[in-house]
């Protein structure tokens, strides 16, 4: 058992990280703000109270600490990474997805679109102009190489569960409460938009300590094994309150209530490959996505977010259900109407003699022999 620090710790996957790596009986130090409690966090924590952001008040920290792992969940994570020279044995650090070239600007791909899955070895950015934040993330990446060559990096994707601060699921969650009985979709929900449970994630992180010399100096994706298109996400969340919506397919360019579950300037995908975490680090996900988001929105039920307050700032959902309502009957009527110009193809286009599905060719004997 080591002595771990763990930067950040109060957020949604520190939480579950801090608490697991109490109970596999490690000596855990927290360094965060103060500014967010947790009661979920075990009392035998040392707490330190500095910024890191902030060079000097974190040096100031951990003047005289040596430990032997930290994990960088949280603050500036070279200035964190140039600190702990000499004053950590392994060394874990969060990064994200915006890293790649085409996560945050399409457009950098020709068609638009991140390759579908995107695995850690494909291309970052390397040009500020087209994506500076991108950018930033990617440099961040190479500090903390150069200061800790045996380093292992962890790419996030959006993060949900409890405590996060940009709660997807309430877009759902809060028409469910609101007694919504219709949700517009944009494309039919069909974009498939990686996303990591808070347990899961801490999950990948603690297979980086009990596998350091298979994590030493990789990057690593980290996300739920199974992605979830955006309609599968508003279905599972639905049913998990016991409620049944009308979802309403609009083309993407006139979706615009579906913006906030989409979060992005396109509906392509963002798909995440996993190869690697799961074969190097043997992960696999303590939580199925499935429940994962059920749970979510469980939780999001019985802790419900103020109206307007800080979740719903991030989100930009104004959820204006006026004007909802105008928009799904407008297309509706408007929908009616092509239809009927639909309904002049005889015959109708078929869906090849290769189509496999309900309905599908015949088959060619009566009875199947095994």
């Amino acid at each position: 058992m080591g002595r771990i620090l763990v930067v950040g710790g109060t957020g949604p996957t520190g939480i579950p990280l801090v608490r697991d790596l109490v109970a596999a009986g490690h000596t855990v130090t927290i360094l965060h703000r103060g500014t967010h409690e947790r009661p979920e966090t075990p009392a035998v924590v040392e707490h330190l109270h500095a910024d890191p952001y902030d060079d000097a008040s974190f040096r100031a920290a951990v003047d005289g600490r040596t430990f032997d792992a930290t994990f960088a969940m949280y603050g500036r994570l070279r200035r964190i990474a140039a600190a702990m020279v000499g004053r950590t044995g392994q060394f874990v650090s969060v990064g994200g997805v915006p890293a790649y070239r085409g996560w945050m600007n399409p457009w950098a791909h020709d068609p638009a679109g991140l390759p579908v899955p995107v695995a850690e070895d494909a291309p970052t950015v390397d040009d500020a102009a087209g994506d500076e934040k991108g950018f930033r993330v990617a440099r961040t990446e190479e500090v903390v190489f150069e200061h800790h060559p045996t380093a292992a990096h962890f790419r996030y994707p959006y993060v949900y569960g409890p405590h996060q601060l940009a709660p997807r699921e309430w877009c759902i969650v809060r028409r469910v409460l609101d007694g919504r009985t219709r949700m517009v979709v944009a494309d039919d929900g069909l974009t498939l938009h990686h996303h990591g449970y808070t347990e899961n994630l801490a999950h990948a992180l603690r297979c980086a300590l009990e596998h350091p010399e298979a994590a030493a100096g990789k990057v690593f994706n980290a996300a739920d094994e199974e992605v979830l298109s955006v309609r599968q996400v508003v279905e599972i969340c639905a049913a998990a309150l016991d409620h049944r919506f009308e979802l309403v397919s609009l083309p993407f360019d006139l979706a615009l209530p579906a913006r906030p579950l989409i979060a992005q300037p396109l509906p392509t995908h963002r798909v995440l490959d996993l190869t690697r975490l799961r074969t190097d680090l043997h992960y696999r996900d303590v939580v199925p996505a499935r429940e994962a988001v059920a749970a979510t929105a469980r939780w999001l039920a019985e802790h419900r977010p103020a109206p307007g307050g800080t979740e719903e700032m991030v989100l930009t959902d104004p959820f204006d259900y006026v004007a909802e309502d105008a928009l799904i009957d407008a297309w509706l009527g408007a929908r009616d109407a092509v239809e009927l110009a639909a309904a002049r193809f005889v015959p109708e286009p078929g869906y090849g003699l290769a189509y496999s599905g309900p309905g599908g060719r015949p088959r060619s004997q009566e009875t199947f022999d095994a």
